[in-house]
Order: structure tokens, then C-alpha cells, then sequence
């Protein structure tokens, strides 16, 4: 167990730039609200994966609107269509938006970088739409990840605590609320990220379809060696139908 925690908070480290000031995440027992259903004809966002299917996802402009409004002006504008997951590994994420599809490029629907924000009521659970960054939730763009993420325990999130506040080479805090606590151990999911990442949505549909994309065969890059493809990205209007948040929704162990 201590050599896997060893392994996350290298990779943790290898995320997180070590530029920028230390910030801390204030932690109050606000409700965790990643699997919050869509209101009837609410905006969800839809990625249409070639010869896969559909991934539907709810968006929390309530919480983190400048994240939302670029991520919903990308898919209005044909931004992400045609665009690969460019990174993809099996137990942790898939990640796409890059134009040049190489992990290197991409910006916001304003140009350049911008600050997307972080809050607790949004965790890294599987399914969890967030912002890939170089050094913080400033430097969000155009990149973004969708989690799988691997199973944890309650000695685990306690490390993450611990360990980070000790660790310089990670720019950010990790507190965990008792909901998020208990989310994680159910659930699963990336939490060593909690803090450091615009978490801003949310898989209503088709998480088998990530499931399925982190699967795949992979350079030592972790590129997949088949490229898979986003035919496009829309906005639509939710219909009602049944969310299925959850990997037990789909025989997901």
C-alpha cells in the first residue's frame, strides 16, 4: 500500500508545476454535489466518440461559471470536434482537448490561460469532468480529463492529508470533508488531485465508454496506439432520462 501511495504523490508532483504560492483550500462540510441530477432542459454537454458512443455530462455553472462558459463556447464552436484523447491512462484518466493533440497546446475561449477555480462541493469520483493544468487552476485551458480512477481507503486519504502538507514539490493542500471521505471509499477515484484542479462536471451517461477509452493500448506515453477520436462536442438540452453515475450502474468493478 505505502509503495502505491509513493507512486500517486510522484505522479501527483509530476502534474503540479513548482511555481506559484502554496494556496489553501478552506474546508467547510458543504454538501458534495458531483451526483446532483440535471433539471429537465438544463445544458449538459455531449462528446461523440467515433465508433464508441456518447458521453453525457452535467455542468456546474452555479459553482465555477467561468469554467463552464469555456468549456460550453469551445463545444458551441466546433473547438474539441475531431480532436483525440492524447493521454490516457487505465486506473487514473483520459484526457483530450489539445488541437495538437500532443498534450502541449490549447487555450481558452478568451485566448491564452485563465483561472477556472476550485471548490470541495466538486471531488475527483469516476466520471468527474475537470481542467488539466501546468501550475494550478490559473493555468487552465482547453485540456481537460475525465476520471476513472482506482479504488482507496481511509489510511490512504489520511496520507494525502499528511503527506502533502509536507511534501514542497505539490503546490496545493488536500483536506477531505466527511461526505468526500466516504464518496472515495465507496466509490473510488483520483482524490490526491482534490485542490489542484478545476473540477467543473460530471458523467451522466456513457462512463462505461471512459472506461472503455482508458483500456485501450498505450505508447510509453501514454498515447493510445489507435487514435480515438472525438467526432464532435455539443451542447443539448437534458431530456430526463435516467442518469447512471455510478460503475455498479454499468457492471464496473
Amino acid at each position: 500500500m505505502r509503495n502505491k501511495i509513493a507512486a500517486v504523490l510522484v505522479s501527483a508532483a509530476m502534474l503540479t508545476a513548482l511555481t506559484g504560492c502554496q494556496k489553501e483550500i478552506a474546508v467547510e462540510e458543504l454538501p458534495v454535489l458531483n451526483y446532483t441530477a440535471p433539471e429537465q432542459g438544463e445544458e449538459i454537454v455531449v462528446i461523440h466518440v467515433k465508433d464508441r458512443g456518447d458521453i453525457k455530462i452535467k455542468l456546474f455553472p452555479e459553482l465555477l461559471p467561468e469554467a463552464c462558459e469555456n468549456f460550453l463556447t469551445h463545444a458551441k464552436n466546433g473547438y474539441y470536434d475531431e480532436l483525440i484523447f492524447h493521454r490516457v491512462i487505465e486506473g487514473f484518466m483520459i484526457q483530450g482537448g489539445d488541437p495538437k493533440g500532443d498534450g502541449t497546446g490549447g487555450e481558452s475561449c478568451w485566448g491564452g490561460k485563465f483561472n477556472g477555480g476550485v471548490t470541495e462541493q466538486l471531488i475527483h469520483v469516476p466520471g468527474a469532468l475537470a481542467y488539466a493544468n501546468s501550475a494550478g487552476p490559473a493555468t487552465d485551458g482547453s485540456q481537460f480529463y475525465i476520471v476513472t480512477g482506482d479504488s482507496t481507503d481511509a489510511e490512504t486519504l489520511k496520507f494525502y492529508e499528511e503527506e502533502y502538507d509536507k511534501n514542497p514539490q505539490i503546490a496545493y493542500d488536500i483536506n477531505f470533508t466527511k461526505e468526500a471521505e466516504e464518496l472515495y471509499i465507496q466509490h473510488g477515484g483520483a482524490p490526491h488531485l482534490d485542490g489542484g484542479y478545476t473540477v467543473f462536471g460530471q458523467v451522466i451517461e456513457g462512463l462505461d465508454i471512459v472506461f472503455e477509452i482508458s483500456q485501450v493500448a498505450t505508447t510509453a506515453n501514454n498515447k493510445p496506439k489507435e487514435a480515438v477520436y472525438m467526432e464532435s462536442v455539443t451542447v443539448e438540452q437534458y431530456d430526463g432520462s435516467a442518469v447512471r453515475w455510478y460503475k455498479s450502474d454499468y457492471g464496473i468493478e
